[in-house]
């Protein structure tokens, strides 16, 4: 009669706390075992109710205990194990044996430890891709629920900043690294300004295909595109973008101030051209220009002096009105003869 009604009060204490890996794994009747003989130090009375509320605090509301149990799926039966191998030895050697609250305080605080030790070197969840998405493939175990989770990822995943020039093509991709159910469907929509909220979004396109392209990019396609994964109607993930499209004339804008920003440099020299930069703006050495300059001033008196002697060679050759006259008298009087 004694041991069914310590069953019913053990069975009260566990409906009215909170599941954790030590009501996941060890079996009531082994409780009740290693609590028989737990003695109040101050009263020396025994009592098996504050051997229970010990338990509850060391291993059920403790969140380190929590956190080391949140293994990947197959593992629950090493987190099992490891829990067992450090509680079982305690109620073989408290079984109708008293030990005073003081021993079982240091005892199971002890297994407590070991216990998060060893749990938090098993693998995490093996099938879960953060940051984000509702991944039904993954798992996480539980031991507040005992049993396994899916992953606990938000719908929501980080904004992605994608920028691209005028007239220049991009594309967004609706993808992700965990497993999608077959019937899984695409919604795009799109938002002038940057959000996340889905009330400032409107519908672009509903469909299978992940790809969002844009062939030319203009100033209006800025703004914040959003993809949005369902099956059977139930969110799987949100994926977004903040596009900004770089006008032409910002671009040749940016490129002239580059250009006035170097000429400032000290000294008003520019810096060496980089070999690996084929855009870098390039300028002749202060000794080049002058030999530039000098050949340039050589080349014009070489013209001048060759002008001047063709119209001094012209100007030999006209013949004068007398010789002329000779001339011609000299050619009649040959053809007299």
């Amino acid at each position: 009669m004694f041991t069914m009604i310590v069953k019913l009060l053990l069975f009260s204490s566990v409906i009215n706390t909170v599941y954790n890996c030590y009501q996941c794994f060890i079996d009531v009747d082994d409780s009740l075992r290693m609590c028989w003989g737990h003695v109040l130090t101050d009263y020396n009375i025994r009592n098996v109710d504050s051997c229970f509320k010990t338990l509850d605090r060391i291993f059920n509301n403790e969140s380190r205990v929590i956190e080391a149990g949140k293994v990947g799926r197959g593992y629950d039966l090493m987190l099992k194990n490891i829990l067992m191998a450090e509680i079982m030895p305690i109620v073989e050697e408290f079984d109708q044996q008293k030990n005073y609250d003081t021993v079982y305080e240091s005892r199971l605080q002890a297994a407590a430890n070991n216990f998060i030790a060893a749990a938090s070197r098993l693998p995490r969840a093996s099938e879960c891709f953060p940051p984000c998405g509702f991944q039904v493939q993954g798992a996480v175990y539980n031991c507040v629920t005992c049993q396994y989770d899916s992953c606990e990822f938000p719908l929501d995943c980080p904004v992605k900043e994608i920028k691209v020039n005028e007239n220049n093509r991009t594309q967004m991709w609706c993808k992700v690294p965990f497993l999608l159910p077959t019937d899984a469907e695409i919604i795009w929509r799109y938002s002038v300004e940057r959000t996340v909220l889905m009330d400032r979004f409107d519908e672009v396109t509903v469909g299978v295909d992940p790809l969002y392209f844009i062939p030319s990019a203009r100033p209006e396609h800025s703004g914040t595109y959003q993809c949005e994964i369902f099956s059977q109607e139930h969110s799987l993930v949100r994926i977004y973008y903040y596009l900004t499209v770089v006008p032409l004339a910002q671009i040749g804008h940016a490129e002239l101030q580059g250009v006035f920003e170097q000429a400032l440099l000290p000294g008003g020299r520019f810096p060496p051209l980089s070999s690996t930069d084929p855009f870098t703006l390039w300028l002749p050495s202060p000794a080049l220009v002058t030999t530039c300059l000098t050949a340039m001033l050589l080349l014009v008196f070489l013209s001048l002096g060759a002008l001047h002697w063709l119209s001094y060679q012209t100007g030999n050759n006209e013949c004068d009105p007398a010789q002329e006259t000779k001339l011609t008298e000299k050619k009649k009087y040959l053809i007299h003869c």
